[in-house]
């Protein structure tokens, strides 16, 4: 089994430039228009163009929207330097919501995507639990 994410966002160039800048994603393919495959030091991840107010699903009743939200499945990003990252994703049109350093574990910053995305940033560890 392979995992595979993909991400929908309303505006398929400005959300592969969002993962270009923040993260150093590049693009490797294009199978469809409305779709592009991003890759990364070994990761890869699939953005799909959805217009708001489109529905998931034909029976699904909710439309999607790109204000903020949160939503039980997130994405981590596991970085080693967790300042330059949260800059990163600030300047390419990101926010930083809040950074949290729980002693003894890894720093991580709440974070969005300019489509509304919530998703976290993860430092390195810094002492054993």
């Amino acid at each position: 089994m392979r995992l595979g994410v993909t991400v929908d966002v309303p505006d398929l160039e400005a959300g592969v430039a969002f993962w270009r800048r923040a993260f150093g994603f590049a693009e490797v393919a294009r199978p469809h228009p409305a779709f592009a495959v991003l890759e990364a030091a070994g990761q890869s991840l699939t953005l799909a163009e959805k217009p708001a107010g489109s529905r998931a699903a034909p029976a699904e009743g909710t439309e999607r929207h790109y204000g903020r939200h949160w939503t039980p499945v997130h994405l981590d990003l596991h970085v080693e330097d967790l300042a330059a990252a949260v800059a990163a994703v600030e300047a390419a049109g990101g926010a930083v919501e809040a950074v949290h350093r729980p002693p003894g574990r890894p720093a991580v910053a709440f974070c969005a995507d300019p489509f509304g995305h919530g998703f976290c940033i993860l430092g390195p560890r810094t002492e054993a639990p």
